[in-house]
């Protein structure tokens, strides 16, 4: 297949599961570059065996490490995407049509439709994960990541096209990642609330037992959602249980 003068550039960590399928669905793109940020698994390996150049990055952030991982590629225009996130053959199709166009014109950014993949099966209803549009594919000297540790989002001057052809991403495995991500968000999120002195407003969660019987609900609804996942995604079990082992939480 052709390329086009274009990086596509994922930021990773212990990625190994998703990373290989990730890069084998831009066939397209001229340079492959994976920015790792210490990955104790096959990550790094796996990126290598499958065409990327890696280049290491000790964890700045979301939005600090893909602005950081902007300076690398070597190319101006940049498709961005997660590990867990693939172009569907639709959607390089269409991108082998409109990138030709798109390239040499003077536009910042182009959206690009996320479909949710969410606990094995596609979202249909929850219209936030149905045709989610994002900036994905930017010129590095006309559009810069926002610096949050979280929930980053690309800036940029002009109006941006929208392509039509959605990609895919695969939202958790299973629940025990989603919980663990969340989490994680949760954390960070709050440090850059702390950082910039963000006032505390729990009159937003005024009860705390209202707080304590959503967590309890929380739990007895999680194991209800859990088992039907196992029932009807039986690989989740190992998948999980890896997750679980690797952060201690289980042996």
């Amino acid at each position: 297949m052709s390329t086009f003068p274009l990086t596509l550039v994922v930021i990773t960590h212990n990625e190994a599961d998703t990373i290989g399928r990730c890069l084998d669905s831009v066939p397209f793109a001229a340079e492959k570059l994976v920015v790792d940020s210490g990955s104790n698994d096959d990550t790094v390996a796996i990126a290598q065996a499958h065409g990327a150049r890696v280049v290491q990055q000790a964890w700045l952030g979301f939005g600090a490490q893909r602005n950081f991982a902007t300076t690398q590629c070597r190319h101006t225009w940049i498709l961005a995407l997660d590990a867990d996130e693939t172009l569907t053959p639709e959607l390089v199709a269409e991108l082998k049509e409109r990138l030709p166009q798109l390239m040499p014109s003077d536009i910042s950014a182009a959206y690009l439709r996320r479909s949710t993949i969410y606990m094995g099966r596609p979202m249909r209803w929850y219209r936030p994960a149905v045709g989610e549009k994002l900036a994905r594919l930017y010129h590095r000297d006309r559009a810069r990541w926002t610096d949050a540790r979280v929930h980053e989002s690309l800036c940029f001057d002009g109006d941006a096209p929208t392509l039509h052809t959605p990609f895919n991403h695969i939202n958790n495995p299973t629940l025990p990642h989603k919980q663990l991500k969340v989490l994680r968000y949760a954390e960070l999120k709050c440090r850059d609330w702390l950082e910039k002195g963000k006032p505390v407003r729990m009159w937003q969660a005024p009860f705390v037992f209202a707080l304590i019987a959503h967590t309890a609900a929380s739990y007895a609804i999680y194991k209800r959602m859990r088992y039907y996942e196992m029932r009807h995604n039986p690989e989740s079990v190992d998948s999980a249980a890896k997750l679980l082992t690797r952060h201690g939480i289980d042996r």
